[in-house]
């Protein structure tokens, strides 16, 4: 909605339908989809109905995940191969494919976390799949950089949005208080109109952007 009340014609895709409707209402009736991150195919398929539907593409910005908690040795493989999908494979596929899309001056953008560094213990598998994802980042950065693209990773730390509370295994340990979304929104907005390279946690608290 930020995006939308600064002028940007906007595109919506989750998996929340009600949310969807009510987001697209609120951002003057933009074209809105659903899918689900675990479905690669459905993803890319995403990006290019978002291009047909706005004529093109000067930015994608993809916030998914999912976590789960515990020790390594107690999580299933069916959970750790989802972990892995939905947070590193569903961005890469969202992001893979916009990149037929998104030209000169513009952005591609995802969203990791501290933990794709601190990799804290009873978090082994979802810190991986950040990591990954960061990883990819950084290459993609390189590869697209002669071409006018920039990349940008928006490294998050906890934010007040109740996603531990919505894991798939196991239960998040004790958390200081989250960012509040705002916050966020407001960094990510301006190191979209920038050029950043990458939101992060500042020494002092709170966010800085990297260009």
């Amino acid at each position: 909605m930020r995006l939308h009340a600064l002028g940007a014609r906007t595109a919506l895709a989750g998996r929340d339908r009600d949310a969807l409707t009510r987001i697209s209402a609120a951002c003057g009736g933009a074209p809105a989809r659903t899918f689900d991150a675990w479905d690669l195919e459905a993803c890319a398929r995403t990006a290019d109905w978002a291009a047909a539907e706005l004529g093109g593409l000067d930015a994608v910005v993809v916030c998914v995940g999912v976590a789960a908690f515990g020790p390594a040795a107690d999580l299933g493989e069916d959970v750790a191969e989802h972990l892995m999908a939905v947070n590193a494979l569903a961005p890469m596929a969202f992001l893979r494919a916009a990149c037929a899309h998104v030209g000169a001056g513009g952005v591609l953008a995802a969203v990791t976390g501290v933990v794709a560094e601190a990799a804290p213990a009873g978090m082994a598998d979802y810190a991986a799949a950040k990591a990954a994802l960061a990883t990819w980042l950084t290459a993609v950065r390189r590869e697209r950089r002669r071409d006018g693209v920039t990349v940008l990773e928006i490294d998050l730390p906890h934010v007040a949005t109740g996603f531990a509370r919505r894991a798939v295994a196991g239960r998040a340990p004790a958390l200081p208080a989250g960012m509040p979304l705002q916050e966020a929104v407001d960094a990510i907005t301006e190191a979209l109109s920038c050029a950043a390279r990458r939101v992060r946690p500042a020494p002092g608290g709170g966010l800085e952007t990297l260009r």
